[in-house]
């Protein structure tokens, strides 16, 4: 029995081994990779995928240059060595063009990375060149930044023609002309992108003659600059320090002419996508236009600092127009499809003393080749770092092109591969949503693009869904209304009687005075300024009353918040904090009571305490009236009848402020300018009132700080 047992032990090992050899390996895990992947929705909830990309090699830390490619009078073979490279451009045969600022040159590769030749001009030589662009016919133009000029070189690398400040009088005398980067379109217009340059691209034609500048930033423009202008005089103003857009730091452009253009002192609308007209294509694109009206590009981990703006460095546009920038402070590599709409965004914890494949220190520019891949430079490593689609990657590029090209059908077996891999992945429940409603499958389309949080997509499904509905039940409807139309006759009939039973009614109801008081609110929406008169002096009102309106206002504005339709209110897509929004509330009303008393006691106000209480509660009736039916209304509304919803919140908001003017009015007998005036003041003392509340509460956190550090001194001591 023994000797049988070591007899099938030898066999067992060989059986292991010879499946462990043929059995292939995978490349590495997620887990393994040295980086994690994220997306990020509409409402900036993160979720983790699969790599999109992975390491697949490096390029310049092992390129022989041998010795019929060397200069004349070199000997043997020599390692490639970069200095402090600066940009990368890859052609339509997949060569590689690097600039190699420290040393001076471009040193051209080949689709494998392997050298080819330098390329120095020695006819004119460059001097710290930053930028490198080649045209479709092979000619190649340089960004010399050292000569503040742009050279154009022939395929051989023979000088053919440089381009130094342009003349016209259109430029500025101040205008500093220091190329870092270009790009040529196919007419041979040559836009350059200048160091710190406001102003925008550099537009020259093929001879170098200025045209124009192209696709500046615009200056963000806030209430506080709206209030220096109005306060502010000429002298005051020539005072300030001039306010100028962010300058370009970078540049391309696709093969349909599109020009992309990345910032970096700006907090938002980093990349732009622009015409021959200069317009911006990106605007009012993407499936969470409606939830970002102003969008930020370059993403960052929910750890790292969200004070930080992205500091992009430079894009990239692959051959299906997902675009993909990169980050120089956080090292983050973000792509986009050609909406701006995010597919991923990876990168991971730089350390200095290390190196790992796939992690750039120091991102200088980044480009791709036909093969999809992306080429990213690394200024401090001296070397190009290659990242190769996954699977995962790969899957959601096919589906994603056949959806921006409107073929949703074909698309939907690889977006419920996609989906089976990552339930959570927000495109793909777009794609399927998509190609269900190009089916005509509106109720799996709207429930899709409700779980995808898609506003103007559930909006289009809920729709077509409402139209069904209405078609199917409109004899029922018509039936309804008929029927009410007869109510409505024979009410009118005998309205004479139930006139007068509702007037004896009326009297009886009236003996209890909560429900005399409750009954007042009535009366204030036909005679407001007398309802409020008779408050203060016929005592209308009451503390127990007021209350009750307090509390179904609050009640009623809580629903409203919630409640709304997605459509309107897309934040109940991850649902609604009352608390906040409670205490917010009580907080304002309440100070605005207590800093309306006040004022109007120093300014000969004639209410009491008690009546601007109970003003101040009976003011906010039209959001218990009007709030709850209009947020009923919003849940059978679409985005196209976005106009009728936007008035009646707007009615609702102006009938209050009304309310509240002519409150003030009646119960401290002012006439309507003089409320006006109190509000304001009162308005002016509320905001007081809350800076010195802040201000007590970090006085107080700071006492309490300084105690406890006195006492753990004389613990330790």
């Amino acid at each position: 029995m023994k000797n049988r047992r070591l007899r099938i032990r030898p066999i067992i090992i060989i059986l292991i081994t010879a499946i462990y050899i043929a059995w292939p390996i995978s490349p590495a895990t997620a887990s393994q990779l040295p980086y994690e992947t994220y997306y990020k929705d509409g409402f900036g909830q993160l979720v983790k995928t699969q790599a999109a990309y992975i390491p697949a090699g490096i390029i310049g830390t092992d390129v022989e240059i041998t010795e019929a490619n060397q200069a004349a009078g070199a000997e043997g073979k020599t390692k490639l060595q970069l200095n402090q490279p600066k940009d990368l451009f890859v052609d339509d045969k997949d060569h590689i063009y690097i600039a190699d600022t420290g040393n001076n040159r471009i040193v051209h590769l080949d689709e494998h990375g392997q050298y080819i030749r330098e390329i120095k001009v020695t006819e004119s030589p460059l001097k710290k060149p930053s930028g490198i662009y080649v045209d479709e016919a092979g000619e190649i133009y340089v960004a010399d930044t050292g000569n503040n000029r742009v050279v154009r070189l022939d395929q051989e690398g023979k000088l053919l023609k440089e381009f130094g400040r342009p003349e016209s009088s259109y430029l500025p005398p101040a205008f500093k002309y220091d190329p870092v980067n270009l790009i040529v379109d196919k007419r041979g217009f040559i836009y350059v992108t200048t160091l710190g340059a406001f102003q925008g691209l550099v537009q020259l034609d093929p001879e170098g003659n200025f045209i124009s500048f192209f696709g500046p930033n615009r200056v963000s423009f806030s209430l506080f600059d709206a209030f220096k202008r109005f306060v502010y005089t000429r002298e005051m103003y020539q005072r300030e320090l001039k306010k100028l857009p962010g300058a370009i730091a970078n540049s391309t452009i696709d093969k349909n002419g599109f020009i992309y253009t990345v910032t970096k002192e700006i907090s938002a609308d980093q990349v732009k996508k622009l015409n021959i007209a200069g317009l911006d294509q990106l605007v009012g694109k993407g499936e969470f236009a409606a939830l970002q009206p102003v969008r930020s590009y370059g993403e960052v981990f929910h750890r790292t600092r969200q004070s930080v703006s992205p500091q992009l460095n430079d894009i990239t546009v692959d051959a299906a127009g997902n675009f993909t920038v990169i980050d120089s402070v956080s090292n983050m590599i973000s792509q986009y499809d050609s909406n701006g709409n995010l597919l991923f965004f990876w990168g991971g914890d730089v350390i200095t003393a290390t190196s790992k494949t796939g992690i750039v220190k120091a991102p200088a520019a980044i480009a791709s080749n036909s093969k999809g891949e992306l080429l990213v430079l690394d200024s401090v490593n001296n070397f190009i770092q290659v990242l190769r689609l996954s699977e995962f990657g790969h899957l959601v590029h096919e589906a994603n092109q056949l959806t921006q090209e409107g073929r949703y059908e074909q698309s939907e077996p690889l977006w419920s591969e996609v989906h089976r891999l990552n339930a959570q992945y927000i495109p793909a429940l777009i794609g399927l949503a998509k190609a269900a409603y190009k089916k005509e499958e509106y109720a799996r389309s709207e429930q899709l693009f409700y779980q995808a949080g898609v506003v103007g997509g559930y909006s289009e499904s809920f729709w077509q869904n409402r139209l069904t509905w209405f078609q199917k039940h409109f004899g029922v409807l018509m039936n309804v209304a008929l029927v009410l139309g007869v109510v409505y006759l024979l009410w009118n009939a005998l309205s004479k009687k139930l006139r007068l039973k509702g007037k004896s009614s009326a009297k009886r109801s009236a003996r209890h005075p909560i429900l005399e008081q409750l009954q007042h609110m009535f009366y204030l929406i036909k005679h407001p300024v007398d309802g409020f008169y008779a408050i203060r002096y016929e005592n209308k009102a009451g503390w127990l009353s007021s209350i009750l309106i307090l509390v179904f206002a609050l009640a009623s504005y809580g629903y409203i918040q919630a409640g709304t339709s997605f459509v309107f209110n897309p934040a109940v897509h991850v649902g609604v904090d009352l608390f906040p929004i409670t205490i917010q509330f009580i907080g304002i009303w309440l100070g605005f009571v207590v800093s309306n008393y006040l004022i109007s006691s120093l300014l000969r106000g004639e209410g009491r305490f008690r009546d601007v209480f109970y003003g101040s509660c009976y003011a906010l009736f039209p959001i218990i009236l009007i709030g709850i039916p209009v947020t009923l209304l919003s849940n059978v509304l679409t985005l196209n009848e976005l106009a009728i919803f936007k008035f009646l919140k707007l009615f609702i908001v102006l009938w209050v402020v009304f309310l509240f003017i002519w409150m003030v009015q009646g119960i401290h007998n002012y006439t309507f300018i003089e409320a006006i005036f109190i509000i304001l003041l009162s308005l002016l003392a509320l905001a007081i009132i809350v800076i010195l509340i802040f201000i007590l509460i970090s006085l107080s956190i700071e006492l309490v700080n300084f105690i406890n550090s006195l006492y753990q001194e004389v613990i330790i001591r």
